[in-house]
C-alpha cells in the first residue's frame, strides 16, 4: 500500500512541482548572494542607524532589516518613492533596495504559478503531495535497507533504480523541511492559522509635538539593530502621528515629540513561529540552509523522471500477489536470470494460495528470516545463470544464507531450473542445498532439478509437495512466451561459409513507436551491449538468446550468430534476408557489461562471443582502457568486425587488438595469446582491472585456467575475482 501510494503521489508532484521545485532552485542562489555582497553588520542602536539614515535621506519612512541583516531604507526622492541598501555604518545608501525583475519574476513563479490565488493553493497541493512522498520514502527506504537500523547503509541495486534510492536518500530531509514550511507559509496566508499578537491599540494622548532627537529615545537605544524588524516614521507635518518599531519582541508606538513610549504589544508564538520558517523556506538569514534546500529541489525533476522509468519497467517485470512476509506461513524465494522462474512461482503460488496457504512470494535476495514471523516452511525456486552463479534475483543470496542460523521448526525445499546441456547444471541451486545441509536446516523434500523449463519435472516435483503438505493440488505450468515484437533485418554480413562454419553479423531496425506507448510502458524496452536478446523460433514456443552487440543509443539490434548443426533457431536466423522479421524480445543482463568508473577492461572472447565485445567498445567513447584478446579460425574466412577494430584502435575506444587464428600455419587460440601477454594482464588486473569473457564454454574453461596461472603471480584468484565483480562470463 505505501509503495503504491508513493509511486502515484510521485507521479503526480513531478507533473506539479518540477517548475516549482526548478525556480526555487534558482531562487536560493539570491540569499546567498545577498550574504556575499552585504555591508559587514556593525554593533549599533537602532536609535543610531535611524539618525544616520535620516541625516544622509530626510524623507526616510521605513528602515527595514532583513533576515540576513541587510537594511534597507524607503524614501522619496522627489515625489517618486524609492529604496536603497543602507550602511549601518554611515547611513548612506550602497546599492538599489528593489528586488531584481528576474528574482520578482522567479518569485511569483514559485508561489502561484502566475494564477495569484489558485496558483498558491495549486502549490500547495504540490508541497503536500511532496511531504507525503517524503514520509512514504522514508519508509521505503527503511523497508529497502532490511529495517531502520540500516537506513543509512549503502544502496544496492544498479540503473535507474540505486539513482532514484540515491538522490531521494540525499535529498529527502530538505524536500521535506522545504514542504512542510511551503505549508506552513501558504495556511498564514490564507489565514487558517490562529491570530497573532497584532499590533497594539494606538494611543489616544500623544503629546502633540514633534522633532524629537532619534539618539535621545530611551527605547531605540536600548534595541540593537540585530533585533529590529522594521522602523516607520511619522508623516510629515501629521503631529498625531507615531514612530512604529517592531522587533523579534514586540511591536511599540513611540511618541515623536517627546521619545515616550505609548504603547507595546508582545510578539505571539504564531508570528515568532511564522518568522523562522520564512527564513528555512526562503534562506534569508541562512544562505548554507538555502543552497542545501535548492539542491534538494533539484533532485524533483531527477527523481520524476527516474521514478517513472522503474514504474514504466516494473510493469513489465513479473509480479506476483502474495501475503505479507509477516503473515505468510508459506515463504517462497526466487532466483531467476531471464524471468521464466517467476513464472513457474506464479503457478506454484496459485496453486498453494487455492488451498487456503498463505504464500509470500520474493526475490532470493530478500532472505530477511527475522521478518518471517509466522512462517512454517521455506521454498526456494533457483535457477542458475552461467557456470553455476547465481542469478540476477538472488545476488547477495549465498553470502546472506551462509551466514544465516537454521531456523527451528522451518524446513526448506530448494527446487533447481537449468539446462543439462551445462556442465554446471543447477550449480548455484545444488549449492543452496549443500549449504542448508551443512548448516542444520530442516528438509521439506529433497533436493530436485527442472531441466530445461520441464513443466513435466515441475508437476513430478509438485505432486510430492503436495503430498508432504497433505493438500491436494497439481502443478499444471503453462509457459508463456513474452511480449515479442518484429523486428526487420536491415543489413548482414557473412563470414566461414568457405570453411563451413557459417557466421553472421545481423542488424535489426527497432520497432517505431509513440509518445504515448513510451510513458504507457509499451515501447520497446532499453537494452545495452550484453543484454540478451529472445528469439523465439518459428515452430516453438521457447525462446533462443544471443547477446547483443548494440545498445538502443546506437539506433539499431545487432547480434553475432553462427549456425549451429540442427540448430533450429540458428538456422533460421542465418536464412534471414534483408527484410524478413523476427519476434524478439529483450532481457537484461547488467552482470556482464563494464563496471563503471575508469578502471582498465579486458575483453576476452572467441568467434561468435564477439558481438557484446564489439558492443563494449563501439560505446566506449570516452577512451576507458579496453584491451581485446580475441580467438576465430582464419583472418580471411572469419575477420568479424576487422574494420570497425581498426577504426576503434585509432579512434581510442580500444587500446590493444590481439587475435588468434586456430586454422593457418601457425594455429594458437585465445589462451595461448593470453599466456604470451600475462605480465600485462597482470598489471591490469593489479590496477582494478576487469574481465569480460564471451563465446563457448570450453573456450571459457581453456581461459579461465590460463587467468588463473597469471592471477596467482598476482597474489589474486578468480574467487575473488568473481566475489569482486571484476570477472563475468557470457558462455554457451
Amino acid at each position: 500500500m505505501n509503495r503504491s501510494l508513493h509511486r502515484w503521489f510521485g507521479l503526480i508532484a513531478a507533473a506539479l512541482l518540477t517548475v516549482p521545485a526548478l525556480s526555487g532552485a534558482l531562487l536560493s542562489i539570491f540569499p546567498a548572494a545577498e550574504a556575499l555582497t552585504m555591508p559587514a553588520a556593525q554593533r549599533v542602536s537602532v536609535a543610531e542607524l535611524a539618525a544616520r539614515v535620516r541625516a544622509a535621506e530626510p524623507t526616510v519612512e521605513q528602515i527595514r532589516r532583513a533576515p540576513s541583516g541587510q537594511i534597507t531604507a524607503y524614501y522619496y526622492e522627489g515625489d517618486q518613492p524609492a529604496s536603497a541598501v543602507i550602511d549601518s555604518a554611515t547611513g548612506m545608501p550602497v546599492g538599489s533596495g528593489e528586488t531584481l525583475a528576474l528574482e520578482r519574476w522567479l518569485i511569483n513563479l514559485h508561489r502561484s504559478l502566475f494564477l495569484d490565488d489558485t496558483g498558491r493553493l495549486i502549490a500547495a497541493g504540490g508541497a503536500a503531495i511532496m511531504l507525503a512522498l517524503a514520509i512514504s520514502g522514508l519508509f521505503l527506504t527503511a523497508r529497502r535497507a532490511g529495517g531502520w537500523r540500516f537506513v543509512l547503509k549503502s544502496v544496492r541495486g544498479t540503473g535507474d533504480g540505486r539513482l532514484h534510492a540515491v538522490v531521494s536518500r540525499l535529498a529527502l530531509p530538505g524536500l521535506f523541511l522545504s514542504a512542510l514550511t511551503a505549508l506552513w507559509m501558504t495556511a498564514a496566508v490564507f489565514g487558517v492559522l490562529p491570530e497573532g499578537a497584532g499590533a497594539p491599540a494606538f494611543p489616544a494622548d500623544v503629546s502633540g509635538n514633534t522633532g524629537v532627537a532619534l539618539t535621545s529615545v530611551p527605547l531605540l537605544r536600548e534595541t540593537p539593530v540585530d533585533d529590529l524588524l522594521s522602523l516607520n516614521f511619522p508623516a510629515t507635518g501629521d503631529a498625531t502621528d507615531v514612530f512604529t518599531l517592531k522587533t523579534a519582541r514586540g511591536e511599540a508606538y513611540i511618541d515623536q515629540g517627546i521619545g515616550a513610549l505609548l504603547a507595546w504589544s508582545d510578539a505571539g508564538w504564531v508570528d515568532t513561529v511564522t518568522r523562522l520558517i520564512t527564513m528555512l523556506h526562503t534562506g534569508h538569514g541562512l544562505a548554507w540552509l538555502g543552497l542545501i534546500l535548492g539542491f534538494s529541489a533539484l533532485a524533483v525533476p531527477v527523481l520524476g523522471w527516474t521514478g517513472l522509468w522503474v514504474w514504466l519497467r516494473g510493469r513489465r517485470d513479473p509480479k506476483l500477489a502474495s501475503a505479507a512476509a509477516s503473515e505468510a506461513d508459506t515463504i517462497l524465494l526466487v532466483g531467476s536470470e531471464s524471468g521464466t522462474t517467476w513464472g513457474f512461482a506464479n503457478t506454484l503460488q496459485t496453486a498453494l494460495s487455492a488451498q487456503g496457504v498463505r504464500v509470500y512470494v520474493g526475490p532470493m535476495s530478500k532472505f530477511e528470516p527475522g521478518h518471517w514471523l509466522k512462517a512454517r516452511r521455506v521454498i526456494l525456486l533457483a535457477a542458475t545463470y552461467g557456470d553455476g552463479t547465481a542469478p540476477a534475483s538472488a545476488k547477495g543470496f549465498i553470502e546472506r544464507f551462509g551466514g544465516a542460523h537454521a531456523s527451528a521448526g522451518l524446513p526448506l525445499a530448494v527446487l533447481g531450473f537449468g539446462d543439462r546441456s551445462f556442465p554446471a547444471f543447477c550449480g548455484f541451486a545444488a549449492e543452496v542445498a549443500r549449504i542448508a545441509k551443512d548448516k542444520g536446516w530442516a528438509s521439506l523434500i529433497p533436493f530436485d532439478t527442472v531441466d530445461r523449463q520441464s513443466p513435466q519435472d515441475f508437476a513430478r516435483w509438485g505432486r510430492r509437495l503436495a503430498e508432504t503438505l497433505g493438500l491436494d493440488f497439481e502443478l499444471n505450468h503453462q509457459p508463456t512466451v513474452p511480449k515479442t515484437w518484429r523486428l526487420p533485418l536491415i543489413s548482414r554480413r557473412d563470414y566461414g561459409a568457405s570453411i563451413q562454419a557459417t557466421t553472421a553479423i545481423l542488424r535489426f531496425a527497432l520497432p517505431k513507436t509513440s509518445l504515448w506507448q513510451r510513458l504507457a510502458g509499451k515501447a520497446f524496452p532499453r537494452f545495452e551491449a550484453g543484454d540478451l536478446v529472445g528469439i523465439v523460433p518459428q515452430g516453438s514456443d521457447l525462446p533462443r538468446f544471443y547477446s547483443l552487440a548494440s545498445g538502443l543509443k546506437d539506433g539499431f539490434l545487432e547480434i553475432c550468430v553462427r549456425e549451429q548443426v540442427g540448430g533450429l533457431c540458428s538456422s533460421q536466423l542465418i536464412a534471414l534476408k534483408p527484410g524478413d522479421t523476427i519476434a524478439a524480445f529483450v532481457r537484461p543482463n547488467p552482470s556482464f557489461r563494464p563496471a563503471r568508473g575508469g578502471k582498465p577492461v579486458i575483453l576476452i572472447g572467441a568467434g561468435a562471443g564477439i558481438g557484446p565485445l564489439a558492443g563494449f567498445a563501439r560505446r566506449n567513447r570516452a577512451g576507458r582502457a579496453m584491451h581485446l584478446y580475441f580467438g576465430t579460425r582464419h583472418p580471411t574466412s572469419d575477420a568479424f568486425y576487422a574494420e570497425e577494430l581498426s577504426h576503434w584502435k585509432k579512434d581510442g575506444r580500444l587500446t590493444s587488438v590481439s587475435t588468434a587464428f586456430s586454422r593457418t600455419a601457425s594455429p594458437a587460440y585465445v589462451q595461448d595469446i593470453l599466456r604470451k601477454d600475462a605480465e600485462r594482464i597482470g598489471k591490469l588486473i593489479a590496477a582494478g582491472g576487469q574481465v569480460l569473457i564471451c563465446g563457448s564454454r570450453d573456450m571459457a574453461a581453456a581461459v579461465a585456467a590460463v587467468l588463473a596461472d597469471i592471477l596467482a603471480a598476482q597474489g589474486f584468484n578468480l574467487t575473488r575475482l568473481k566475489a569482486d565483480g571484476r570477472y563475468a562470463e557470457d558462455v554457451y
